[in-house]
């Protein structure tokens, strides 16, 4: 089976991704994400980075939307 987040973790990895202060951006990044376990390993970056609430929250809802 292909990773459809494949290109998305090789082009924005959460630490290129997660690093920059451009909300739009992130979500966008997000919103792009298809697999559960992709959105759990941002979660995990940003929770041991930045922890920022929105970010976490934007994420968590992506998974809830996947998890669905």
């Amino acid at each position: 089976m292909t990773d459809p987040d494949k290109a998305l973790r090789e082009q924005l990895p959460p630490s290129k991704l997660l690093d920059t202060s451009n909300f739009d951006l992130i979500k966008a990044g997000i919103a792009c994400m298809r697999r559960e376990e992709t959105v759990r390993e941002y979660i995990g970056y940003e929770n041991a980075h930045q922890q920022r609430v929105a970010i976490i929250e934007s994420l968590a809802l992506r998974l809830d939307g996947l998890e669905e």
